[in-house]
């Protein structure tokens, strides 16, 4: 959807209070946050609920929008508490809440129909097509992926049912949003769920591959209001109120003057914070080197001397009144912002006058007493009719000025109070079809497996590899990504997969279920699409998939209330990345050091393969695999079982086959379901 003669949005960050009045200060169109619970940022100070309302009073007086982040996934027994205080935040008059969990979103949908929904960079959109396969959760809002182009991001405006926000400025993952398992594999952590321990910044080799500097899109804002996106959005709910004044000050400057950056500008948002300065390596499509940085010493001083500025409280709202005093009536008392908001209220009658009566001057006097509000007002812009000889207590006076502040901030009339019933399960959305299923990454091994090959009742070759196949191919592995430029190839190679004979896809992204639904293809999807609870299998259910590998994040109580897949053997995924560590960052001229894949090794002597996929994108694979098959007996029986093959040898593959087929254990370390 493209934005319409305006500027974009300018959304800036509060990870508490100060920060929220200094997003204010600078001049932030809109303000997002966490509340206490259900925000990917868990470790930020968030705000509770006496606290936001007051900063929702303080920014819907300026006309400034508030954001609440609910954008973590949910277990199956965390959706009536989080649909709950979505509620909750919505009788407070919060303008929209942020999600990842299309379970969450559904359920709000259905339940909270006045409540507004975004589509948070978790929920790994790249696409207008993505963004159409869920059109039907009503989002007004869909946050692009970090990764895209800006001729992705220009498409992705000009297609998308929603508009598109967008990634301006801040810290970079170098994994696709919403697609990093690194922390919860590794450290118990979960990235997904707001607990992230940033194994990204670490060493590994000797050096900071993983480690990206910050985005800063400034330079390029011409070519950002170009595109059409509707909104700007600067990362940083973990930073200084000094940050977010004096970066949220700056785009303000830019958006509002239709200019790039200069270099004093650029220079001033590095001292602000950087990682050894700034990448625009997405937007422009330069992946290949000078993306990363880690926090030099320098940084950190630079940082250290700008937290110190002083940030200016928020401008207060101008105000005008009309104020009626007449004998045998109830004072009445209109106050208008200068947006045009009006209200009136009644307050007690006048009696008449023992000694001193009111004046036009002293009720002014008392009214403009605003302190503590986000209200000023000069006794000029009271206009006060008294007839003579009437008085009205200090208090009376004080309470109807109160009343008329009270009823200017309170949210709209339809945030009355909602009644939520029980969340329950939803039925079961896959139900018992074939046992086995597995991926092989590279054709030729399975291909080399012979008859233990008979051991899965369907397997998925990547898509984009099937013309390396002898055989007949029943299953394809759509790429991880699929952004608008990429579209029309992967339609081409469905549609050629078709003719070979392929009648089944796993999908992991929204774009890549509408395309091989499209394509007349039997749809599993991926462990990518984070189904965490039986409300997003029902969601996925309704739009074609037919099964569903689980979420390997979730532990076996957890499973036991789920239908689908779980990965009973593989080198999980840990990140997928846009730029290529196979060959040193560029495939063109290196595609067999691709294809022989690569590891990270990090300070402890854990070695992370990296295979490629896709053109020029990345796996970093856990270093330790997922092995369940020797203890079956701890599954709940309604699963079905999912391999993951990805940078094993055929003798290795069939070791493993011939293990799971006996139940027996492996003679190496492997990784047991979370607790």
């Amino acid at each position: 959807m493209k934005r319409e003669g305006k500027l974009p949005e300018l959304l800036a960050p509060a990870g508490g209070e100060a920060a929220f009045y200094a997003a204010l200060a600078a001049g932030a169109d809109a303000v997002y946050l966490g509340g206490k619970q259900f925000n990917a940022r868990a470790f930020a100070d968030n705000f509770d609920d006496e606290t936001l309302r007051r900063c929702l009073a303080a920014a819907h007086a300026r006309g400034v929008r508030v954001y609440v982040t609910m954008n973590t996934l949910l277990y199956e027994r965390e959706l009536d508490g989080a649909v709950r205080y979505a509620a909750q935040l919505f009788e407070m008059g919060v303008d929209a809440l942020i999600c990842a969990d299309v379970g969450l979103m559904s359920l709000l949908h259905a339940r909270l129909p006045g409540l507004t929904l975004h589509a948070s960079t978790q929920l790994s959109l790249h696409s207008a097509l993505g963004a159409r396969e869920i059109a039907d959760l009503n989002c007004e809002t869909v946050v692009a992926a970090r990764e895209l182009s800006r001729e992705n991001i220009a498409a992705m405006a000009a297609g998308a049912p929603a508009k598109v926000e967008t990634f301006a400025h801040g810290a970079l993952c170098v994994c696709h949003s919403g697609q990093c398992l690194f922390s919860s594999m590794v450290g118990g952590r979960s990235g997904n769920r707001g607990e992230c321990a940033q194994p990204c910044r670490l060493p590994y080799d000797g050096g900071y591959p993983l480690s990206l500097r910050d985005l800063s899109l400034a330079a390029h804002i011409p070519a950002l209001l170009a595109t059409g996106t509707a909104s700007l959005k600067i990362e940083g709910r973990m930073k200084s109120p000094a940050y977010v004044w004096g970066v949220t000050r700056i785009y303000r400057r830019l958006l509002d003057e239709g200019r790039a950056a200069t270099p004093e500008e650029t220079r001033a948002l590095a001292q602000i914070f950087s990682r050894d300065g700034f990448t625009d390596g997405y937007f422009t499509s330069q992946t290949a080197k000078g993306m990363q940085g880690v926090r030099r010493e320098e940084d950190k001083q630079s940082t250290r001397a700008t937290a110190e500025t002083a940030v200016p409280p928020p401008p207060l709202v101008p105000l005008t009144a009309r104020c009626a005093i007449c004998a045998g009536k109830p004072a009445t008392l209109t106050l208008t912002d200068n947006k045009g908001k009006s209200v009136t209220v009644t307050g007690e009658t006048p009696a008449p006058a023992l000694r001193a009566p009111l004046t036009p001057e002293t009720v002014a006097e008392r009214l403009c007493k605003l302190g503590g509000t986000p209200y000023e007002m000069t006794s000029k812009a009271v206009q006060v009719e008294v007839e003579p000889g009437l008085n009205l207590s200090p208090a009376a006076l004080n309470a109807l000025r109160r009343a008329a502040v009270e009823r200017l901030l309170s949210p709209a009339p339809a945030r009355l109070p909602v009644d939520i019933a029980p969340v329950l399960p939803a039925p079961p959305a896959f139900p018992r079809g074939m046992a086995r299923t597995a991926v092989f990454l590279h054709p030729e091994v399975w291909e080399a497996l012979g008859d233990m090959d008979g051991y899965f009742d369907m397997v998925y070759l990547p898509l984009w590899e099937l013309d390396r196949c002898r055989r007949k191919v029943r299953g394809v592995w759509l790429p991880p990504v699929v952004t608008d430029g990429e579209e029309p190839q992967v339609r081409l190679l469905l549609e050629a997969a078709r003719k070979r004979g392929a009648t089944h896809a796993l999908c992991g992204n929204p774009a890549q279920i509408a395309m091989a639904r499209e394509a007349g293809f039997h749809i599993t999807g991926d462990f990518r699409l984070n189904v965490t609870n039986t409300h997003a299998a029902a969601y996925w259910a309704a739009h074609g998939v037919e099964d569903a590998v689980l979420s390997p994040e979730l532990t076996a109580p957890q499973l036991r209330e789920m239908s689908g897949r779980v990965i009973v053997w593989g080198r999980i995924p840990l990140m997928l990345t846009e730029r290529c560590y196979a060959s040193d960052g560029d495939c063109r001229t290196c595609r067999h050091a691709c294809e022989r894949g690569a590891a990270l090794t990090d300070r402890r002597g854990a070695r992370f393969p990296v295979v490629r996929v896709w053109e020029h994108r990345n796996l970093i694979l856990n270093s330790i695999p997922t092995y369940l098959s020797d203890r079956r007996d701890a599954l709940p029986r309604q699963l079905r079982e999912h391999y993951l093959f990805t940078n094993e040898s055929a003798q290795e593959c069939r070791r493993v086959i011939r293990a799971a087929m006996e139940g027996a254990a492996l003679p190496f370390a492997v990784r047991r379901l979370p607790k």
